[in-house]
């Protein structure tokens, strides 16, 4: 078995169309997949985002799997940024909440999370081994 890459990381949303417009504003980018539910309102929406055009989407939470917690917590993914200091500002002025402050991890690693508006756990880092990995892609 290889782990070749993630295929789309998953967002829980009471309200989808809410969450994508804030995700649209975060990123600056738009959706470029959407499926209405059985109502005809949009139950998933999903961007391609990053260096890899990595999935993101956003799924009701009508569809959750049964049990799944309604509190942040878990595994948290970290996405790689530049600018991390800029980046948490940005989160916190939309009205993300604190999760995990900037926190040094060791020379050149840097992390913070934050609780998005929909309680989905939003990680950022700023990890040179991502820039050398990106770097020997290309």
């Amino acid at each position: 078995m290889n782990l070749r890459g993630f295929a789309t990381i998953s967002y829980w949303a009471d309200d989808v169309v809410a969450a994508a417009a804030w995700y649209t504003e975060l990123l600056g980018v738009e959706p470029y997949f959407e499926r209405p539910g059985p109502d005809g309102v949009p139950a998933y929406i999903e961007f391609r985002i990053g260096d890899h055009e990595a999935e993101l989407g956003l799924v009701s939470r009508a569809f959750a799997p049964p049990g799944l917690p309604t509190q942040p917590g878990g595994a948290i993914v970290y996405w790689h940024v530049d600018d991390l200091e800029g980046t948490v500002a940005r989160l916190l002025e939309l009205g993300a909440t604190e999760y995990q402050p900037i926190t040094v991890r060791g020379e050149g690693f840097v992390t913070a999370a934050v609780v998005d508006p929909f309680g989905n756990l939003l990680g950022v880092m700023y990890n040179p081994h991502y820039l050398e990995q990106l770097g020997q892609s290309r």
